[in-house]
């Protein structure tokens, strides 16, 4: 249309410049160019429907992929990862990287509750061995045990990835090791090596994974604490802070006492006492297999600089590798060609089979070929395409994000229910209760709030009726937390439902629930501690108590409501709100009164949270960062503690459990502390959605069909083609009465024209 009114607008030659034919040919091109002009509004309305046909989505996001790999689509974390690096990651969003490239020796079943450690790359579980001083075998309950061994053996079917630090030349020496920078300039990132190769993994590379940890120059998070158990690696670490780093160096080169390579499957890995918890940490990403040549491979002259590191390119064993690493933009997994025989487990929790989440039972792992990881800032943008159908899941969907939370669900009393606008879509929902806790901590050196005698406990066990968790969790929490009762998560060993597992200091069990404790009993208790109405006994005083929180974690509606609560037992409250950097350093002096803080599970073991409270812990006795920023001591507590840490599960360490969580009841430690919930939104066309509290290694697990995909996208976004039609024919409309003006002026000359044409040669004549 827009050619047409340009050809409008170029006036012909004038009519007296014309003969009859010219004009008459003129004309007649006129009438042709008007007469097709239906037909060339036709084309240009229909155009929106013609191109449209068999084409995806206008608004598809993600980039046409031409093959027939199954693709799962989903989202970064609002920054890119830091580190993919095992020995240097500690972040739960890394992990959910690493731990689909890496396999540990040991792994968690995807769906039993509790938790259940399974081998992971082990054929079986770790045989474990008790060693008194002479490394003489003894019974784990003699009291010479001084050291622990754990063999672990490898199941025979594990390879390493394809990857270029694999590839040999004719003579079976390393292809791609360089001289200098110029050499191996041409390579900028992994796909670019034309050749790669793989080998089995060894039980040599578990042990290399190992000494990497004590290596100072790689300043793992875990060097500190493992060196405490594991058999010399404190003296390795020593030793190699001392050696010339002018090159790579071949850490199997230097020994470690505590590790002995049996031969090509078999690894001891020999600690200090009893630990059982060690047999946890083998789940974990840093004790994944290293392979020597992989860390030779990236200490190449010059490589560190186009970040073919480790820490950007990871080489693993497990279901997926890395085939793109844009952390502005997209990580992209593919499946591993060389994994092991891995099935879809054939049991699972109570209620399984019904939900649903057995379907897949026996099929082999994983259950997809790619993983696309796009980087999203926005929360809404992301929550846009997740409706769109452009993600696969929504990713956490927390409460403080209001717009989509409200979005999302409806908040009803006993809990949220999904909307009718995501019930339409056949959106599913996973919720689950994190293995973690955040809490409000009591200072045990304050001396207001501190203190073990029984005004003291009463006073805090005021405050902490006063403080009604279920309300504050509903208002500033959508509901999405479960009021805690115990130190210890559900799911975790130690955790009990029901009547058993309600602090009776706070709540009474009424009509088959919890019910807390009034605020009269509240105010009696504080009298009791000798604040009567408020006010100290003997200087008549208001009682004041002072909250330090980060500054990012509170606000003015949240203050305000803790303030109401406590005013209902004639308690005033003033906040102390810092910086991280500021609140850490009080924490670590001991200046507080009521801190807020949380813990997030690295295992499932109830030790992991018990250890909260263990009077070494605390920064002002072990002059560190410690866990204990309660500062509870209590020498009952501590010697309950030690027993338990050493014992095997069973029934001895659960009695030992629940009388240390009676203590922390009775002495009333934290002001509240509640369970959080996480919840996310799964597609239709997704399945396998079971959430996994501690192990992130779940991504083969999850199936998609891209047929329903594909089908669902097409119809939640229709175009909205109306405003071009609209604007189309508005300019019709604004176009017609031109083109009838010209077609009246046009034949108004042609007819003029004649005339003359007619009279000249009827005179002529």
């Amino acid at each position: 249309a827009t050619g047409y009114a340009c050809a409008l607008a170029r006036r012909p030659p004038t009519a007296q410049r014309m003969t009859a034919d010219q004009t008459t040919r003129h004309t007649t091109a006129t009438h042709r160019n008007l007469c097709t002009l239906p037909i060339a509004l036709l084309l240009v309305l229909a155009l929106p429907v013609l191109t449209a046909c068999g084409e995806p989505p206008w608004n598809n996001p993600n980039p046409l992929v031409q093959d027939d790999l199954q693709t799962y689509q989903s989202m970064m974390a609002p920054a890119p990862p830091k580190h993919l690096d095992p020995a240097l990651s500690y972040a739960t969003d890394e992990s959910l990287f690493i731990m689909q490239i890496y396999e540990p020796p040991m792994d968690y079943h995807f769906l039993k509750r509790p938790y259940e450690l399974i081998p992971g790359a082990l054929a079986s579980a770790p045989e474990v061995t008790f060693l008194d001083a002479d490394g003489q075998p003894v019974e784990e309950s003699d009291p010479a045990v001084a050291f622990t061994r754990y063999t672990l053996r490898l199941r025979e079917d594990l390879h390493f990835q394809p990857h270029p630090a694999f590839a040999l030349d004719d003579a079976g020496q390393p292809l791609y090791l360089f001289d200098n920078v110029a050499d191996g300039a041409r390579f900028k990132q992994i796909p670019d090596f034309p050749v790669t190769g793989a080998r089995p993994v060894h039980a040599n590379d578990y042990a290399y994974a190992i000494r990497r940890l004590a290596d100072p120059k790689n300043a793992s998070p875990m060097l500190g604490f493992m060196s405490q158990y594991i058999v010399g690696m404190k003296a390795f670490s020593e030793q190699v802070a001392g050696l010339p780093r002018d090159s790579w160096l071949n850490l199997d080169d230097v020994a470690m006492d505590g590790l002995e390579v049996v031969d090509e499957r078999t690894l001891k890995i020999t600690i200090k006492g009893l630990y059982p918890q060690f047999v946890y940490w083998l789940a974990m990403p840093f004790f994944s297999p290293i392979a020597p040549e992989v860390d030779r491979f990236y200490h190449n002259p010059g490589f560190a600089d186009r970040n073919l590191t480790l820490d950007w390119w990871p080489v693993g064993s497990g279901p997926f590798m890395m085939v793109k690493n844009d952390p502005n933009s997209e990580i992209v997994l593919e499946r591993n060609p060389n994994y092991r025989a891995d099935y879809f487990p054939t049991e699972g929790a109570p209620g399984d089979l019904e939900a649903g989440n057995l379907v897949d039972a026996g099929k082999r792992l994983p259950l997809i070929d790619r993983a696309v990881f796009r980087l999203e800032k926005s929360g809404l943008s992301l929550w846009t395409k997740f409706m769109q159908g452009y993600y696969d899941r929504s990713g956490e969907v927390h409460s403080n994000t209001t717009g989509v939370f409200d979005q999302a669900f409806v908040v009803r009393p006993d809990g949220v229910e999904m909307s009718s606008e995501l019930a339409d879509h056949r959106i599913t929902m996973s919720p689950d209760v994190k293995p973690g806790l955040y809490y409000y901590g009591f200072n045990m050196r304050d001396p207001v709030v501190g203190g073990y005698t029984e005004e003291k406990r009463k006073l805090r066990q005021a405050l902490q009726i006063a403080f009604q968790t279920e309300e504050y969790l509903n208002v500033f929490y959508k509901g999405n937390g479960i009021a805690a009762h115990n130190l210890i998560p559900p799911g975790i060993p130690g955790n009990l439902e029901g009547e058993a597992g309600m602090n009776p200091y706070v709540y009474d069990w009424v009509d088959g629930e919890p019910r807390r404790k009034s605020l009269d009993y509240a105010r009696q208790l504080l009298a009791e501690a000798g604040y009567p109405n408020g006010r100290d006994a003997s200087t008549g005083e208001p009682l004041k108590i002072f909250i330090d929180v980060q500054s990012q974690a509170i606000d003015n509606t949240s203050m305000n409501w803790i303030d109401r609560v406590f005013a209902e037992i004639g308690v005033q409250v003033e906040f102390r709100p810092a910086d991280f950097n500021r609140t850490r350093e009080k924490l670590l002096t001991g200046n507080t009164q009521i801190y807020s803080h949380g813990w997030l599970a690295d295992y499932p073991d109830p030790e992991n949270f018990l250890f909260l409270l263990y009077g070494p812990e605390s920064p002002l006795e072990c002059d560190c960062d410690g866990a204990n920023n309660s500062n509870y001591a209590s020498e009952e507590y501590d010697a309950l503690f030690r027993q338990m840490r050493v014992l095997p599960p069973g029934p001895e360490r659960d009695a030992l459990v629940a009388q240390m969580v009676e203590l922390y009841r009775r002495d009333a430690v934290w002001l509240y502390a509640f369970y959080p919930k996480e919840i996310y939104l799964n597609n239709s066309w997704v399945y396998n959605n079971k959430r996994h509290g501690i192990s992130k290694s779940t991504l083969k697990y999850t199936r998609v069909d891209e047929a329903e995909r594909e089908k669902m996208q097409a119809l939640w976004n229709q175009p909205i083609t109306w405003p071009l039609y609209a604007a189309l024919l508005l300019f019709v409309s604004l176009l017609l009465p031109g083109i009838v003006a010209y077609r009246r002026r046009q034949n108004a000359t042609v007819r003029h024209a004649i005339s003359r044409h007619t009279l000249s040669r009827h005179i002529g004549g």
